[in-house]
């Protein structure tokens, strides 16, 4: 089985930082692109920012310039490092990978549990 675990969320002042993590693990043969999406109450789901196996990134509008999403492919890891937070980066944030498991033919969208970001002062 193979799943994806999230850490790092939690409550931070306006202009406060954060860095969110998310870990694969079990019999992963490969992993492509990993991602992490928020959804705020009363809204839809958005994608963030994502980063292809060869650590090409691609950010939301709204999030350019204040996070930076990264990984370790040695780690099976993203992480989504966030600056200069604002209030309106609150939501539930998840971790997103398309994963291919060990003897599989494809590969297929794995989502975490989810992680919480509240920025308020």
């Amino acid at each position: 089985q193979v799943q994806l675990v999230e850490s790092g969320g939690g409550l931070v002042q306006p202009g406060g930082s954060l860095r969110l993590s998310c870990a694969a693990s079990g019999s992963i043969f490969s992993i492509n692109d990993m991602g992490w999406y928020r959804q705020a109450p009363g809204k839809q789901r958005e994608l963030v920012a994502y980063i292809t196996r060869d650590f090409s990134a691609v950010y939301a509008d709204s999030v350019k310039g204040r996070f930076t999403i990264s990984r370790d492919n040695a780690k099976n890891t993203v992480y989504l490092q966030m600056n200069s937070l604002k209030p309106e980066d609150t939501a539930v944030y998840n971790c997103n990978a398309n994963i291919r498991r060990v003897g599989a033919l494809r590969a297929y969208d794995l989502w975490g549990q989810g992680t919480q970001v509240t920025v308020s002062s």
